[in-house]
């Protein structure tokens, strides 16, 4: 199963290391099973925008690993890939890039030649091989539809989906300037959020096993954060419910609402390779 994860800060850059390399389920410790490529996309306060992509093992990155230590942000969205759709390649690794928003995607779509027919002209927005990036199309599709209407065009995009299309799990996270976006649907894949009040440090040993870690940057500050792990021991992560839709804003206010009753109504069953691809019990066991 492929990996998401986001960090809002609110209008204040931080360093987000402690998720990335430190944590005790860090991003760099998920990416020893999730090792197909990995992508970091993180925009600024002062709308700078630097999008990584990279089609190698996370952990095995230098490039990764010195993104992690040094950069400042106050929005973080890292995917790590499993590859399901696609070869592995610069131009099938998250995140994608549409319309000013950076997007990464855990699950399997299907029926791609109709999704392509959906998309009609706006398939010149897909330049890989994956189902994520043309769910991603949709999206951006039906938000132009909505006349720029992002929760209106989510909205539309997952229900049609969900009732017209195969599909084995549509779960992703979204952002732009100020704004963070996060959905889960079915319930096989999970995702979690996590509201961190700021002010109490961070520690921990580091999943490279040669230190121990004590931060306070990131820790100061608010943040609201959405994985497709419990990264800590914390106890304060929460479990997005299937077919619900999470909105974090500048302020931090966090919106929750289901936007997607019911089960698909084409569930796709998975075999072979795409069954490896989404077994989450594999990495659990892996960690054990």
């Amino acid at each position: 199963m492929c990996r998401l994860f986001a960090l809002h800060a609110g209008r204040t850059d931080v360093r987000a290391e402690f998720w990335l390399l430190d944590a005790p389920d860090s991003i760099a410790r998920q990416s020893e099973s999730n090792a197909d490529g990995y992508g970091m996309a993180s925009l600024t306060s002062a709308d700078g925008l630097m999008l990584i992509r990279n089609p190698v093992q996370a952990v095995s990155s230098s490039t990764f690993e010195g993104l992690s230590r040094w950069a400042k942000a106050c929005q973080y969205l890292v995917h790590l890939r499993y590859a399901d759709t696609g070869s592995v390649g610069l131009q099938n690794t998250h995140p994608f890039f549409q319309d000013g928003r950076v997007f990464a995607h855990n699950g399997v779509v299907g029926d791609l030649e109709k999704l392509d027919e959906r998309l009609g002209d706006a398939r010149w927005m897909i330049n890989g091989e994956t189902d994520s990036e043309r769910f991603f199309g949709l999206i951006t599709l039906s938000i132009r539809e909505a006349g720029g209407d992002v929760r209106a065009g989510i909205t539309a995009a997952v229900n049609e989906l969900a009732s017209d299309y195969e599909l084995y799990s549509l779960n992703f996270i979204m952002a732009t300037r100020g704004h963070l976006w996060a959905f889960r649907y079915p319930e096989h894949n999970p995702l979690h959020v996590l509201q961190h009040d700021g002010g109490c440090a961070l520690e921990a040993d580091s999943s490279f096993g040669n230190m121990s870690l004590h931060t306070t940057e990131a820790a100061a500050e608010p943040l609201v954060l959405v994985s497709s792990e419990q990264m800590d021991d914390s106890g304060a992560w929460e479990e997005v419910r299937p077919g619900e839709l999470i909105h974090v804003g500048p302020d931090l206010e966090l919106e929750r609402e289901v936007v997607v009753d019911g089960p698909p109504t084409h569930q796709m069953v998975l075999k072979g390779t795409a069954a490896e691809s989404q077994a989450y019990e594999r990495d659990e066991a892996a960690a054990a």
